[in-house]
């Protein structure tokens, strides 16, 4: 919204419920209601159509994974309302299905850890993990998914070596078969951000994961702006292969051992580091503007690196994992040293994703949903 408003292009936030920090901001042109539920599908995308109908909306930004299946699922249903920059349904799959990716980036000659379905492994003596085949079920990709139904699956298992698995309780609570997959160790993460014109990359940006949600891999919450030749090379060979259009989210680890870079996922739709790409001069939100409404050659490639960002609320989670979460193979921070590095690097950097001093409202209803969040669990126990 911030990018596009600031560009007098005037924002519909569709919100499911009645209180979203996102409405609070100066840049927000209007809100509808838009409910969501995953026992009900068709109804969300009826409700998302009926919005596409309207003859002020234009697009429409993917920024949930449940949104961006919607409109490449039903792409014509919506085609013929608004301009939109997806991809087809069968490459929206390609990248859903990590065996499916997994397969994509062989061909493409991209490093990627060694991935087997859970079924599949009889030999457990080495570092494995285990993790969901796919993030969104549905039964276009499941099909003993019920119909009409969307869930996710975002469950890591890091597994001892030696240490088989309980098959039946993985599959269960993932409501599919998941896949394993070496452990890596990493040296370093990165994410890069791109839009593409099928296959061909109009922009791209890449971001330095220097601390995540969890101290044991996750999303940035605090990411540097770099550009390293190396890792822009598997990128565009990755996207070329998938010949892929619209947004894409490609995350990287860099092997301790190797010093490859090698694929982790793709997020086919906006993303939570989408801040730190506008700060150093990638617009993804107008640029995805401009590739639907046909305009791609006004996407200016260029843009500044070291230039760092904070997700704050990220930053906390990062230090509550330190206490809560756990893994055989990563070794766990000193929480006082974790702390004195978040406080010093905001210190240094002062630039947040949401905290902004000409936006504050989505900051301060977060703040405030937070608190009155934190008061009612205490209260209930």
């Amino acid at each position: 919204m911030r990018s596009l408003g600031k560009r007098g292009i005037n924002t519909v936030l569709g919100v499911d419920g009645t209180s979203t920090s996102e409405a609070t901001s100066r840049y927000c042109g209007e809100t509808v209601p838009l409910e969501f539920t995953r026992e009900d599908f068709t109804a969300y995308k009826e409700a998302l159509l009926e919005l596409a109908a309207r003859p002020d909306v234009r697009t429409i930004l993917p920024v949930w994974e449940e949104t961006v299946f919607a409109l490449s699922r039903y792409y014509q249903e919506f085609a013929d309302h608004v301009d939109l920059a997806v991809p087809d349904f069968e490459r929206l799959r390609n990248v859903h299905d990590r065996v499916r990716l997994v397969e994509a980036a062989e061909r493409a000659g991209v490093p990627v850890p060694e991935t087997k379905l859970l079924t599949d492994v009889e030999e457990w003596d080495r570092k494995l993990l285990v993790k969901s085949r796919y993030n969104l079920l549905a039964s276009e990709y499941v099909d003993s998914y019920p119909p009409n139904r969307t869930g996710t699956a975002d469950l890591v298992e890091h597994l001892r070596e030696g240490e088989k698995p309980d098959v039946d309780r993985l599959v269960a609570e993932m409501d599919h078969v998941p896949i394993v997959q070496e452990f890596v160790p990493w040296t370093d993460e990165y994410m890069v951000g791109a839009i593409c014109e099928h296959g061909e990359p109009l922009a791209t940006i890449q971001l330095h994961q220097v601390r995540e949600d969890s101290y044991t891999g996750g999303g940035g919450v605090y990411r540097r702006s770099i550009y390293d030749p190396e890792l822009d090379d598997v990128v565009c060979d990755l996207l070329a292969e998938l010949d892929w259009h619209g947004l894409a989210c490609v995350e990287y680890m860099e092997d301790a051992e190797t010093g490859e870079f090698k694929l982790t996922e793709i997020n086919p739709r906006i993303w939570q580091s989408i801040g730190p790409t506008v700060r150093a001069g990638i617009d993804f939100p107008y640029y995805y503007w401009l590739l639907a409404v046909g305009r791609p050659d006004l996407i200016d490639p260029d843009y500044e690196t070291g230039v760092g960002s904070h997700l704050l609320k990220g930053e906390v989670a990062h230090l509550k994992s330190i206490r809560n979460d756990d893994s055989p193979y990563v070794e766990r921070p000193n929480l006082y040293a974790a702390m004195g590095d978040v406080a010093l690097s905001c210190l240094r950097e002062p630039r947040f994703d949401m905290l902004r001093f000409d936006d504050p409202g989505p900051f301060v209803h977060g703040v405030q949903s937070g608190l009155r969040r934190r008061i009612e669990s205490r209260r209930a126990e």
